[in-house]
């Protein structure tokens, strides 16, 4: 229930979706000052939002810090590897994987295991209507990846059932507790989805460290033309307040 609840308020609550809602407001009211007040505030709300600096700002305020490889002191048992756009299928006649928006996640873990920093691969969660249909799971794809760089097939595990970030951390911890029990863990996952991931994991009482990849924010020196409306900024700004509405949600029904 909370899985297909949640994604009916993740509409509700999006960025574009509040603005649209204001936006029929002022259409709707029959008094001019509230018109204006609602015109004003949606004017505001999308300049503020697709403001690149400001958006670029906030993302560095909720990712976690870069990690480089030398300060990965300890060998960790598994590294366990978000899926969710880690591949993508544009075409059911598509014969070879091609990386997703998260598809930075992938490399992450290979130079991970290539450096000697983990020993397994554990990737997690469901894949797309399309990959299913053909067979071409998304974590099948991205083990098939990772072998063809050279990441031997029995160093690579599957967990197949998670539909969401909660459901990751339930299935992966079975198998991890029944695996290796007192084992370190290192959690690959987007730099934005870090916070909600680990306090998941740390939920289902397994330790991890973290390891965030695919960052979004990065170097923010600001220049005037920042100050013009970015529709890319204004993407940004959608993923972050989605992660920071299921962060609070996920706090809220004690899943983190």
């Amino acid at each position: 229930m909370f899985y297909f609840l949640s994604k009916a308020i993740d509409f509700l609550i999006m960025p574009l979706s509040i603005v649209f809602f204001i936006l029929i407001y002022s259409f709707l009211t029959k008094s001019n000052r509230r018109r204006k007040l609602a015109l004003g505030f949606g004017i505001a709300s999308l300049a503020l939002a697709s403001n690149s600096y400001l958006v670029t700002k906030a993302i560095n305020a909720w990712e976690p810090k870069f990690v480089n490889l030398a300060e990965v002191k300890k060998t960790y048992d598994v590294g366990i590897l978000l899926s969710g756009g880690l591949i993508t299928m544009s075409t059911p006649r598509q014969d070879h994987p091609a990386m997703g928006n998260h598809g930075d996640r992938i490399l992450q873990t290979y130079l991970l295991y290539k450096h000697g920093k983990i020993r397994k691969i554990l990737i997690t969660g469901t894949s797309g209507e399309m990959q299913m249909t053909r067979k071409l799971g998304e974590t099948r794809q991205a083990a098939a990846l990772l072998a063809s760089w050279g990441v031997p097939a029995k160093d690579i595990l599957f967990e197949e059932k998670a539909r969401n970030t909660h459901e990751n951390a339930v299935y992966s911890g079975r198998i991890l507790n029944k695996m290796s029990p007192s084992g370190k863990y290192l959690l690959i996952t987007s730099a934005f989805h870090m916070r909600r991931s680990a306090g998941c994991f740390e939920k289902m009482g397994i330790k991890t460290d973290p390891f965030p990849a695919d960052f979004r924010g990065g170097y923010n020196r600001f220049f005037i033309h920042k100050l013009v409306p970015d529709p890319e900024a204004f993407a940004y700004f959608c993923m972050l307040w989605h992660e920071f509405v299921g962060y609070v949600a996920y706090k809220a029904v004690g899943y983190c």
